[in-house]
């Protein structure tokens, strides 16, 4: 314990065993140890521009639901239908608690409610069914913008497990949203008898997800644990560690409640005890220890008498949480509020002054954490000198709405200088910290997953496979042969090995899938006459590897009005192209109907032209925003015109790279979802990998797996494009986690090894001459791919990044591309038909 003590008080970083013996601190030690915590505390207040000030937030609590599908042993405010005047709340009766709330000056509107209870109850599924709502969170949300606009009330949002589609649906109607961790402990999940058996939604992995997903979506979370519900001190210390995992990675965590165990009548743990105040206590202290200065630590006021507030203060407590002057605590119901004014005099006795804040705390009031829709609901409530509630303001109902009038209607800043020179003004988007998360949490987890990877290949990894003799192997001689004799049906282990290989065996490598080419698609190279419209730069997502995103504020960014899209789908029809490919930056001003619009800006210029256009998360944005599925926003834009779709946002299909790589984008499953959408509604695809930057040689062989695995049920894929990582501007690579792009062997290995592993199955393995240049294709061009891709005319993106090669080729370019491999060149349609004659084009 002395140990233990010393190295807090010094300051230095605790591991889960210190942890664990701090949290069973008492006396003496309890003192010495809530001592270090306040100093923690106060040194975050500090450099947060507060020093002193500890807030809450005025709200009224809204039970939408008490029906629930867990089963928590402590829990009173789940019920069943038989014990409720309805189902759900009422909007009336939604309204009305606002109303009131909003009267008495409250700001937020703590939505809280049991998870998907119409999977357990049929009566509350036949509400739903009658009021018009596909899921309970559907009814949230729309409940949550009846409040913005009636009442002004800033929703806060407690629904329990969300997916990561959910949040996206759900952060343009919520500044901040919650859920509680309660524990990690997987053994009062697991075993018979313990609080959360029998309760899906409390699963701790699931539980977890949730808040990764929460940070990768920049959406401001509450959580916290819930103390003395059974749980050990192992387990204890466990849970806030991993909350600090959580809190460093993705800087989504805006405050940490640790809420101790009150026994409650009617619950199977009636006959426990409430948690003692020290060991509450303690707890709190530790979390405040172990999270750091930087994150908010809360404890509810209600929970203990108004004497002991003043203990929670000394243990660190910098916020004292959502605290209502009309409604009561309806989880705690036997609690209630205390007086604010109360509550202020013992803040102040405690020598701190108490102020009330937004529900998401100053530094979450801006993007890309908080979405635009919200901004002006946010600006009549907050004090812009502090970030903190102006007290004297009463919430007055605003509209919400998409943005109306349009793509058009979107502000556009220094159009020509992003696409038409060739550097940038700014080496990175002004919000390089807040969108892309801890660089430091990246590059530790990077460096362990390599040194592990490394451990268990022998030291065979994509960084070392360069220096491996020029011998081959048996098992080299082995994964070859069996390549020539079952190209499809390579083992994991065989294919792995040959992603590795150098020297004679890279060659002999390559012919095995340049033959395989020969004997697919013959001798041509073929190429696509298009041109890239990357209609907009401006994005909140946060890719750590794109260096083509921007703020709106910023110098480079941009935004093509749809007379420009149309205009230049009707410059590159002129000029032979066949296809036009537009993708842009998930904008936070983006009408959901501006995906449809843009295809019809193309096509009521140029009706002939086929246009390829929208990525994954691009669709997956546009079906949040107009509120359809993912299979009814495509079948809207089909309807406008599209032709086909890019399947780019893919990087690598692994959700662990995906997760340090992209840290905004969908997960593994949703890009499978959308592209799986797609080819069922008649919209073919391309598919991607882009490789060299923070995955290994096992991803890919599994990324090719998984886009064979699609295609095997689909048939959707017209083509493979392998994108080798350019760093030179990317941030992941200037914040250095990762690594500067792919060898030369490596893409001739991956490119033949696409060609192997995808044989009967894709046709088509192309190459990018933006990312390659030309001697780069001519390699692989030799190796198994068949295609060079596009003209361009313009490629942003690339460009953006760093790459040298060019932003346009000519036919007589790309033809003499396929001259210096020795090969004849096609001009060929996007889904690689014949190019038929030009048909007569009157220009609207």
């Amino acid at each position: 314990m002395r140990r233990a003590l010393k190295r807090a008080d010094d300051g230095k970083t605790l591991d889960p065993a210190e942890a664990e013996v701090l949290l069973g601190a008492s006396g003496d030690a309890l003192t010495a140890l809530m001592a270090t915590a306040a100093r923690v505390r106060d040194q975050g207040l500090a450099d947060a521009g507060r020093p002193g000030i500890v807030t809450y937030s005025k709200k009224v609590f809204i039970p939408l639901t008490r029906l629930c599908r867990d089963r928590c042993h402590y829990c009173t405010f789940a019920t069943t239908p038989g014990r409720v005047h309805a189902p759900y709340l009422s909007p009336d009766e939604v309204l009305e608690i606002a109303r009131q709330g909003a009267a008495l000056g409250c700001k937020e509107a703590l939505f809280t409610l049991g998870d998907a209870p119409e999977d357990r109850w049929d009566a509350a599924k036949q509400w739903l069914e009658e009021a018009g709502y596909d899921s309970t969170l559907d009814y949230v949300r729309a409940m949550a913008i009846r409040v913005l606009e009636e009442t002004g009330l800033l929703p806060h949002l407690n629904p329990g497990v969300m997916s990561w589609q959910d949040l996206q649906r759900l952060k343009p109607v919520a500044p901040s949203m919650g859920m509680m961790l309660e524990t990690t402990s997987r053994r009062l999940f697991e075993e018979k008898g313990q609080p959360h058996f029998g309760s899906p939604d409390k699963d701790p992995a699931i539980r977890l997800r949730v808040l990764e997903d929460a940070g990768r979506s920049n959406v401001p979370f509450t959580t916290g644990l819930l103390i003395g519900i059974g749980e050990t001190l192992p387990e204890r210390a466990d849970s806030i560690f991993a909350l600090r995992k959580v809190a460093r990675q993705y800087n989504g965590i805006q405050e940490v409640i640790i809420q101790g165990f009150r026994v409650k009548p009617d619950t199977a743990m009636r006959n426990d005890a409430d948690v003692p105040l020290d060991e509450w206590l303690a707890a709190i202290a530790v979390t405040r220890i172990v999270l750091g200065p930087r994150v908010r630590v809360q404890a509810p006021p209600n929970l203990v008498d108004l004497a002991e507030c003043r203990a929670l203060l000394d243990a660190g407590v910098d916020d004292f949480g959502g605290v209502s002057p009309l409604t009561p605590d309806h989880v705690n119901p036997e609690r209630p509020w205390p007086q604010i004014d109360d509550l202020a005099k013992v803040t102040a006795d405690a020598g701190f002054v108490l102020r009330e804040r937004l529900t998401a705390h100053p530094e979450y009031l801006r993007e890309p954490w908080l979405d635009p829709r919200l901004i002006s609901h946010v600006e009549a409530l907050v004090d812009p000198a502090t970030g903190l509630a102006r007290e004297e303001a009463k919430p007055v109902g605003l509209p919400w709405q998409e943005p109306d009038g349009g793509w058009d209607s979107v502000g556009r800043t220094d159009l020509h200088t992003a696409i038409d020179t060739e550097g940038r003004r700014t080496e990175t988007r002004s919000d390089f910290d807040a969108a892309y998360g801890d660089w430091d949490v990246l590059r530790e987890d990077v460096a362990a997953r390599r040194a592990a990877e490394a451990e268990a290949s022998g030291g065979t990894t994509a960084e070392t496979a360069a220096g491996s003799p020029e011998r081959i192997s048996a098992e080299v001689k082995a994964a070859l042969a069996a390549a020539e004799r079952d190209p499809a049906g390579l083992s994991d282990a065989q294919a792995l090995t040959l992603m590795t290989v150098t020297g004679p065996a890279l060659d002999q490598l390559a012919r095995i899938a340049d033959e395989l080419r020969k004997a697919t698609v013959g001798d041509d190279v073929t190429y696509v006459v298009n041109r890239n419209i990357n209609f907009t730069n401006v994005c909140y997502t946060g890719c750590r590897f794109c260096a083509f995103a921007q703020r709106r504020t910023d110098a480079d960014a941009y935004s093509l009005s749809m007379d420009e899209v149309g205009q230049r789908a009707e410059e590159a029809w002129v000029i032979g192209a066949t296809e036009v490919c537009m993708q842009g930056g998930i904008h936070p001003d983006l009408p959901g109907t501006a995906y449809a619009d843009l295809v019809r800006a193309v096509k009521d210029r140029v009706p002939q032209m086929h246009v390829h256009a929208y990525s994954p998360m691009e669709i997956v944005n546009g079906s949040v925003r107009t509120g359809l599925s993912i299979e009814e926003f495509l079948i809207s834009v089909k309807e406008a015109g599209l032709d086909s779709i890019p399947g780019t946002a893919a990087e690598i299909l692994d959700d662990d790279v995906r997760w340090i790589l992209t840290k905004g984008k969908l997960p593994t499953a949703s890009w499978i979802e959308v592209i799986s959408t797609a080819h069922k509604v008649g919209l073919p695809s391309s598919s991607t990998m882009m490789y060299g930057h923070v995955d290994a040689p096992h991803h890919w062989v599994q990324h090719l797996r998984t886009i064979a695995a699609v295609q095997d049920q689909t048939g959707g894929f017209t083509e493979f494009v392998l994108l080798p990582f350019i760093h030179q501007n990317s941030p992941i690579y200037l914040a250095g986690v990762a690594r500067p792009g792919p060898t030369y062997d490596e893409n001739r290995a991956v490119h033949a090894m696409a060609r192997i592993m995808l044989h009967g199955r894709i046709d088509n393995i192309q190459c990018s001459w933006v990312k390659l240049g030309v001697d780069g294709c001519v390699a692989v061009l030799n190796g198994g791919v068949n295609d060079i891709g596009g003209t361009l005319m313009e490629e942003t993106i690339s460009r953006m990044a760093g790459s040298k090669h060019g932003s346009r080729k000519s036919i007589a370019e790309l033809t003499a591309m396929a001259t210096a491999a020795g090969r004849p060149a096609r001009q060929r349609t996007t889904t690689y038909g014949e190019v038929p004659a030009r048909p007569s084009l009157e220009l609207a």
